[in-house]
């Protein structure tokens, strides 16, 4: 007969060390008893784990499932099989395990009894094939591409070489335009400083002084946005650098200097709701100064020229409009693109086309977009929107 002793078996021993982990807890989750196996899977040991909830082990997206998913199948078919969850290590990382689970009525209160199958392994395996099944379709997928793409590859290098010849020309041209355009009026506004720092000065010279000075340094920066601009038309686009700032005092200001640089002008500026906007305000005043320039190029000086600033729902306006003759509609398509003209300049004005060009793309820098309308009666008005998202 075999030894009693030897068939015993422990049913103590036999929880503890089982090939799977188990877990005893109650309805809520709070753990009451876990294997030995279980504990050396995540690295707590059992006491750490005794009151602990179940779902407070498992990654976020477990506990999600635990929650719309597991506890109401529990409750109404008593049970839950082969789910897959993620289990948090003691060092956080995920150990996946598979679990079935069974809902009891004990004397004490509802207790779920679960066993655990962890699953690395097969994991693995199941993520190598998959890796391998994507791979092999996708050198399927370049050998098929690859005989179109060589054959297309030519057409489009003939195409880059033209659009590269293009491009350079054009560069060309831009640092041509800050050479020698801007050389002259930058000269002006340092000559003017100049006379007007000899001597004693009244407030009001201080403050024209102040303006001057400001614009002289702002056309040196602009000079170097300029060749930044030159390398925008051969791929970069303008850069800014936005802030917040109130846009009826950054027009204003610019209005105020405009009105040095064009004496024979009268601009009017009509903020309405004002606030605040995140904007570059550099490139604002450029494209303001490039909007009144062409206003006072083409426009009727004995009227006014109005700059209105406006705030609207998430939206910043700036609109400088003139009277004068109408843009003809010929024009009215094409008059954002460099070296183009609206017509001839009356007043004096020397224009090289690049200053409406240069507006849009600021306002393109900034996520918005200008638009222009023009007639003989109510004169021209360019619109600049700024979106305040």
């Amino acid at each position: 007969m075999p030894d009693h002793e030897s068939t015993h078996l422990d049913p103590q021993a036999l929880f503890e060390e089982a090939p799977c982990g188990l877990l005893v807890t109650k309805e809520d989750g709070t753990i009451l008893r876990a294997n030995h196996t279980f504990s050396q899977w995540i690295g707590f040991s059992e006491p750490e784990l005794q009151g602990r909830r179940f779902q407070d082990l498992l990654s976020m997206g477990g506990r999600i499932f635990h929650q719309t998913h597991w506890a109401p199948l529990m409750k109404l078919q008593g049970s839950v099989a082969e789910v897959k969850l993620d289990i948090l290590h003691r060092d956080r990382r995920a150990v996946t395990m598979l679990i079935n689970a069974v809902r009891h009525e004990r004397t004490s209160g509802v207790q779920h009894e679960m066993a655990l199958f962890a699953i690395v392994d097969r994991d693995k395996y199941e993520r190598e094939l998959l890796k391998a099944r994507k791979l092999a379709e996708e050198l399927l997928r370049q050998k098929s591409a690859a005989e179109a793409d060589l054959q297309k590859a030519q057409a489009e290098l003939s195409k880059a070489f033209e659009e590269a010849q293009r491009r350079a020309s054009f560069a060309e041209q831009m640092v041509a335009i800050v050479s020698h355009d801007l050389k002259n009026p930058l000269t002006a506004i340092k000559m003017a400083s100049d006379m007007l720092a000899r001597g004693g000065r009244t407030t009001r010279e201080s403050n024209v002084l102040g303006y001057i000075t400001q614009s002289a340094n702002r056309a040196e920066r602009l000079i170097a946005d300029l060749l930044d601009l030159t390398l925008a038309r051969v791929g970069r686009g303008i850069v800014i650098t936005p802030a917040s700032v109130d846009l009826r005092e950054l027009v204003g200001l610019c209005v105020d200097e405009l009105r040095i640089a064009f004496p024979q002008a009268k601009l009017i500026h009509n903020p309405v709701q004002t606030g605040m906007a995140r904007l570059d305000a550099d490139r604002v005043q450029q494209l303001i100064g490039n909007l009144v320039g062409n206003s006072v190029a083409y426009g009727d000086l004995q009227r006014p020229i109005t700059v209105t600033s406006q705030l609207e729902n998430d939206t910043a306006f700036v609109s400088v409009h003139n009277y004068g003759p109408a843009i003809p509609a010929s024009l009215l398509s094409g008059l954002f693109e460099p070296m183009t003209r609206g017509g001839e300049a009356e007043s004096g004005v020397r224009s090289v086309g690049l200053g409406l060009f240069i507006v849009r793309e600021i306002a393109k820098a900034h996520g918005g977009d200008v638009t222009v309308s023009s007639d003989e009666e109510r004169g021209t008005l360019f619109t600049v929107s700024f979106p305040l998202s």
